[in-house]
């Protein structure tokens, strides 16, 4: 797929996911792959900075958890604002998924 339309989705996808639990980064990247049946594959190099954005925006809030092999891990969870702006990134995505619909002739896929 290509990479534009992932990008512009990558604040819902991720804020998505840590909404549903908290989460450390490798097991965003593969509940991402598992979900999407492979569509979206977020490389490290592509997750850690939206992590880093989002802590920075007082979206999500990291903390540090012993896992159960032992080793610590920073886990990511959302915060009140990380919420809200959920919301908005869904609210964005309808409106943009709607307007695309629309261009495109509604359910149909038929390219004539």
């Amino acid at each position: 797929m290509d990479k534009n339309y992932i990008g512009g989705s990558s604040n819902l996808l991720v804020l998505s996911l840590i909404h549903k639990r908290d989460m450390y980064g490798y097991e965003i990247i593969k509940e991402l792959e598992i979900l999407s049946e492979q569509v979206f594959q977020f490389k490290e190099g592509t997750l850690y900075p939206i992590l880093h954005r989002f802590e920075n925006a007082g979206w999500i809030e990291s903390y540090l958890k012993i896992a159960g092999n032992g080793k610590e891990r920073k886990y990511y969870k959302i915060t009140k604002s990380g919420i809200m702006q959920l919301e908005i990134e869904q609210e964005q995505f309808e409106v943009f998924r709607e307007s695309v619909l629309k261009v495109i002739g509604g359910s149909r896929y038929v390219f004539e």
